[in-house]
């Protein structure tokens, strides 16, 4: 197995605090700095997984590099540099508690609520007649609560976020504009390069300005599912499965297994090879989705690597 990185112990000059969420562990500095890492932590269902994924946490970050540079022009967001393949460096800010869910397609869990009989999620109705995978008329927002460390997100609608005092109106109209902006330049990104955004989902913060910013990960394949836009009206006619590029297949494979993150169910084990071949579809998605070739960092010792380019960096 090659070496991951699922654990960090930096301590980084003017260093305040550290976060430590399901696969970002997050250093707050003097000045109002972040430096966020990247970590190779695998969660599905709420639940992270014992082993890490070899280069997994590289390829996050830079897909969410890259996706937040192609879309800077219409949403603002945190980011000020990427000294390390697996570390963002951005503003401080106060984030939302809730996660901006959005949907152009009944898959994953809108799906399985849908096959539950529910016509209704999160405060928004469903039509009736549709079957997995068909695309929504228009986008629906469905956001979730954020979970703290081992709990599960929950689903929420716009009316009890406001009513409960979660995000004011003015700013969940703000949160909702950005959210369906952000997405339709997804949707035009993976239409180039022959995919389809399914669904995905945006974090936001305030800064101690004031402002409004996106930010943690975006368009990556663990917010994110994607389909093969090739023949997927084909395999809808046919009532077959679609392609798709997302973390899905980790937990079709839990689910095939007998765990969905419920109270009682044992977690089955990933061997070597299991989590080789998680890795290796991992840069599958990177390189469909970015439609760059995936270049591999050093990680004979990703601890040090990390801690050298976080300190040159934070020098200048």
């Amino acid at each position: 197995m090659a070496n991951t990185i699922t654990n960090t112990d930096f301590n980084f000059p003017g260093q305040k605090s550290v976060y430590k969420g399901k696969v970002r562990e997050v250093y707050s500095l003097q000045d109002d700095i972040l430096v966020m890492i990247a970590t190779d932590r695998l969660s599905a269902f709420d639940v992270v997984m014992p082993k890490g994924i070899p280069y997994k946490g590289q390829m996050l970050n830079q897909i969410a590099t890259k996706m937040m540079a192609d879309t800077k022009d219409i949403v603002p967001n945190w980011l000020l540099a990427t000294p390390d393949p697996n570390v963002a460096v951005g503003h401080a800010c106060v984030p939302f508690k809730v996660e901006m869910v959005i949907r152009g397609y009944l898959s994953g869990h809108a799906a399985r609520e849908y096959q539950a009989g529910k016509r209704m999620i999160c405060g928004v109705p469903m039509p009736e007649g549709m079957k997995e995978n068909d695309k929504f008329p228009e986008p629906i927002i469905t956001p979730a609560t954020k979970a703290e460390a081992g709990d599960h997100d929950e689903d929420i609608s716009r009316e009890d976020i406001i009513k409960r005092g979660i995000v004011s109106e003015a700013d969940y109209s703000v949160l909702e504009k950005y959210t369906k902006a952000l997405f339709e330049r997804g949707t035009e990104i993976a239409a180039g390069r022959g995919l389809i955004l399914v669904d995905t989902k945006y974090e936001f913060g305030k800064t101690k300005d004031g402002k409004i910013v996106l930010i943690d990960e975006i368009h990556t394949p663990d917010s994110s599912r994607y389909f093969y836009a090739d023949g997927y009206q084909e395999r809808q006619d046919r009532g077959e499965a679609q392609k798709q590029l997302s973390k899905e297949f980790v937990r079709q494979w839990l689910i095939s297994n007998g765990f969905q993150g419920l109270e009682g169910q044992i977690l089955p084990e990933m061997t070597d090879a299991y989590i080789e071949t998680v890795s290796d579809r991992y840069i599958e998605l990177y390189e469909n989705i970015t439609g760059e070739t995936f270049v591999k960092a050093d990680i004979a010792n990703i601890q040090e690597r990390i801690e050298k380019n976080v300190m040159e960096y934070l020098k200048e």
